[in-house]
This record gives structure tokens, sequence and C-alpha cells, in this order.
């Protein structure tokens, strides 16, 4: 798989830019503050519709300058080959309204476009992955469960809305003063069965994906350092360290430096090979839906009293070791560089379908890793069909990659602008259908 053509407009530091790229090694050079990471983060989030360095959507779409009219939103265009199929896809980012989306021109729902490019994305940013709160490497989890199984990703905002909504009717009862009456109790039953069934839902998932990782983190692991460290992950369930019944902890994955939870059996119901989901995991979400709502109703009084959702898919951690010490609070700052690059290459390895990779993008890392540590990810591009990698300066390329090369600057009104400055002998014909600008 890989991106042929990317257009942009109104997109961050964008006004109007088409961009060919050719499958091999991309590297965009240019000073910080450029627009590198911007085209980066534009293909990341036409994958995934989130992005690695802001919440809100409403950030990428570009500021107009003093005296012009606000953009109502942005546009990010792409065109995908994989397996001889070239796809166009498009989406709007809009301000104050919902985004929409294109295939081959049509108008779909935007849902439609999600896993039409997968990518997988190293950022600096992904050094929070492993000193940064729980929610950080649950997100992580849970957009590759979104890149496998692309409806997810309505699971996951169906739970935030829950979520909010279920913690505001717990404050509203709660500062009530009085007990809670037939219909209280009826309402609050309905939203515990909602919350039990997503969270159940999330957390099979997420358990196959670790399931999955967990062998890839390892071999990833000691691909890219001297291979004389033992590196893992695991999934830590809070309803599991209530002693529901929901899994047990065996001796060797008990991890006591880390705070609450139990580590959880991983997934049986469904697994991940060759780049899918497969299997059943009805019975297993039922099961474990009945061990959410019986914890929820054990713990009515305390939500009460705080007012906020105690128990859920929320509460949960991905834990990262190395020789049986978590990464967070024991790690060097290299071996963080090295965790986070691990876990990225190891879902990299995973997304790919059959022999087809991700699109792979490296931004501005080269300049953290040590010579074995380049060696060791220049070894894993090789594998990749297309890899992009952004540098503020030349001198940060390895000497060995041979590489497509584009500056990336700002014109004369400050807006980012490309250029090609060097074509590597792996260029790829595209033909004539790239992407059109805005109709």
């Amino acid at each position: 798989m890989y991106v042929s053509h990317l257009a942009l407009n109104d997109y961050r530091s964008y006004r109007e830019q088409v961009v060919e790229l050719p499958a091999s090694v991309v590297v965009l050079v240019g000073q910080n503050g450029r627009g590198k990471t911007n085209l980066v983060e534009a293909l990341a989030y036409l994958s995934t519709f989130s992005s690695h360095r802001v919440s809100s959507s409403s950030a990428l779409v570009r500021v107009a300058k003093e005296g012009e009219e606000q953009p109502g939103g942005a546009v990010v265009r792409a065109r995908v080959q994989e397996a001889g199929r070239s796809s166009l896809l498009e989406l709007e980012i809009a301000r104050g309204r919902a985004n929409r989306g294109r295939l081959n021109k049509s108008n779909v729902a935007p849902r439609e476009l999600l896993g039409r490019l997968r990518t997988v994305v190293f950022a600096p940013e992904d050094l929070e992955l492993l000193r940064g709160d729980p929610s950080t490497r649950r997100r992580f989890l849970d957009e590759i469960v979104t890149k496998l199984r692309p409806h997810f990703l309505g699971v996951r905002q169906d739970f935030d809305r829950v979520l909010r909504q279920r913690g505001a009717t717990l404050k509203q009862l709660g500062r009530s003063g009085r007990g809670l009456s037939p219909e209280d109790e009826s309402i609050l039953e309905v939203w515990d069965r909602q919350l039990a069934e997503l969270s159940a839902t999330i957390v099979v998932h997420r358990q196959a994906v670790v399931a999955a990782l967990q062998p890839l983190v390892t071999e990833a692991y000691n691909e890219i350092t001297t291979g004389d460290r033992h590196a893992r992950i695991s999934y830590r369930s809070h309803l599991a360290g209530r002693g529901s019944g929901v899994g047990s902890t065996t001796g060797e994955e008990e991890d006591q430096n880390s705070s609450g939870g139990t580590e959880n059996p991983l997934s049986a119901g469904i697994e991940v090979v060759g780049g899918r989901i497969e299997g059943d995991a009805e019975a297993q979400i039922a099961a474990l839906t009945e061990d959410y709502v019986f914890a929820l109703r054990q713990i009515r009084d305390k939500e009460l009293r705080r007012g906020v959702n105690l128990e859920g898919a929320h509460r949960d951690d991905l834990l990262v070791i190395l020789d049986g010490l978590p990464v967070k609070g024991y790690a060097s700052h290299g071996e963080l560089w090295s965790s986070a690059l691990m876990l990225r290459l190891a879902e990299l390895q995973l997304l790919r379908l059959d022999d087809d990779y991700p699109v792979l993008i490296l931004d501005d890392v080269f300049a953290e890793l040590d010579t074995s540590r380049r060696r060791g990810l220049l070894e894993q591009m090789a594998k990749v069909e297309q890899v992009i990698v952004t540098v503020a300066v030349e001198g940060d390329i390895p000497d060995n990659l041979s590489a497509h090369k584009i500056r990336v600057f700002r014109d004369e009104e400050g807006f980012s602008q490309t250029e090609v400055i060097t074509e590597s002998a792996g260029d790829t014909e595209v033909g004539e259908e790239g992407v059109e600008g805005r109709e």
C-alpha cells in the first residue's frame, strides 16, 4: 500500500498543495515550523480520524490571516494504491458541523473511508505512551482496533457519550441529597447496562490486540536493540482487580509496581490473524457485561457520592515491561525511545495484510536514535512499500538511506509549499489520475 498523491486545502499551514509521492522512502526536509509534520498528520488523520498532536479537529483548519475570510473547513484528499487498485479518498474537516467524506468522487459517510488507508505513525509524542497517563495507552490500543475493524469507532464514540451522560446523572442524583426513587434506580440500571456492554466490547477487542502484539513486541525490541533485555506487554483490567471473577493473575505475570487492577488473561473469543480480526466474541462479551453490571451495583453508593464513573473500560491500562519492571518510572530516556519504537514496529507487523504493509510515517525521530537503533529501524523500513520520514536537516538522514527528498518551506505569504530535491531510483509512475484541487 502507498499514497501516490496527497492534496491539501486550508489544512493547517497549507492553503492549497498537491504532492506526488513514490512507492519508496520519502524524506520531507525542512526547518521546524515549515509544515513537514502537517503533511504526515493529514495522512494519519485520513487513516484514523484522529491526530497524534491535538484532540480537536478544529485545530486542523487553517487560521485565516488578518483581513482574510476564515475557511469553513479543511479538505484532505489522497489517492491510495493497493494490490493493483486505486482509490481516491476525500475528507472535509468542517468547523461547527459534521465532517463529510467522498470515495472515488461519490459522497459517503466519513466512516466508509476508515480502513481504506492504513498508517502507522512514530513521532516524538509517542514517548507519552510510556510516561503518560493510562488514557494514552488505551487510545493506542483502541486506534489499532479501529484500523482492524473500522466500525469499532462507533463503539468508542458511543462509550464516550455514555460516560458523559451517566456521569452527569450520577452528579445530579448524588447532589439531590435524597435517597434513590424506583424511577432513579431504573434510570441508573439502563445506564449501567449500556456502560457494561460497551466496556465489555472494548475490553475484549483490546485484549485480542494485546495477545497478538505480545510476540511482535518482544521480536521488535530485539531487532532494534542488542537483544539482551526481555520486553513484554500486558493488559491490566481494573475490573479484574475487584475480584469479580474476570480472569486471574499468575505469579510470573504479577506486577506489584503498577497501581490498581490485575493483569487479565488474553482474549480467546477473537484473535488477530493476517491483519484481520477473526472469531466470535459474543459469548465472551455477554459474560463480561454481566461482570460489569454486578460491579457497578456494588459501587453504586460510592459513585453517587463522588459523581463519577468508577468502573469501566476507561479505568484499564496497558503495561509495558522490560526485564520484569514497568518502563514507566524505571526506564532511561533511551529505553523510552526504544520502547515507543518497539510498540509502533509491532503495530506495523500486526496491521500487515498478507505482505501488504501500512504506510509507515516517521516524524522527526532519527535525530534521537543512536547508530544501532537507526540500523534496526532501517532494516524494518526495507520491508515496507512506502515510508515517509520528516527531518529538520538533511544531516539527520542516515547516509545509507536512498530516498526521494522533498523540501518543505514557507512562501512569501507564509503558506507551506513543497518542491522535489532528489528523486529516488524507486520512484513509481502513477499515471495521470492524481488528485484534483478544490472543486
